[in-house]
Order: C-alpha cells, then sequence, then structure tokens
C-alpha cells in the first residue's frame, strides 16, 4: 500500500511540475523519441480513450498519463474477428 501511494503522489508531482512548466511554453503533452507524452492531469475520461475507444480504428494509442502507448481493446477485438 505504501509504493501504491508513493505511486500516486508521483503522478500528482509530475503533472504539477509539468503544469507549472506550460506558463514557461513547455507542452504537457508531445513526443519525445517519437514515443508519445502526456503529463495533463489524469481523468477518466482520458483513460477511457486510451483503453476503450471504439471509434479510433488504432491498436495503439498514446497513454492517457505518462510516456508510451495504451493498447485500444476494441480496435485489438476488431482485428480478432
Amino acid at each position: 500500500m505504501d509504493r501504491l501511494m508513493k505511486g500516486i503522489v508521483a503522478v500528482f508531482v509530475i503533472a504539477l511540475i509539468f503544469r507549472l512548466l506550460e506558463k514557461r511554453g513547455v507542452s504537457p503533452q508531445g513526443a519525445f523519441l517519437g514515443i508519445p507524452y502526456n503529463f495533463r492531469f489524469p481523468t477518466l475520461k482520458g483513460l477511457q480513450e486510451s483503453f476503450w475507444n471504439p471509434s479510433d480504428p488504432r491498436i495503439l494509442t498514446p497513454h492517457f498519463f505518462g510516456w508510451g502507448y495504451s493498447i485500444n481493446i476494441p480496435a485489438l477485438l476488431r482485428r480478432f474477428q
């Protein structure tokens, strides 16, 4: 439980840092080394759009928070049908 709490605090600290950097012109979302990042405050809508977005044909979608990709489950299931 202690690790979970530290992880949650770290997520919000990173989001806060990027929020402050945004005022100086640093974008909280973009790409680094060709891999997308998103350090805006996480939301449930963002989580849903990353993992469950039937209108998006891509299997790999940008993470709702962090650096990298998420798996769009409806698009993956369509590939197996």
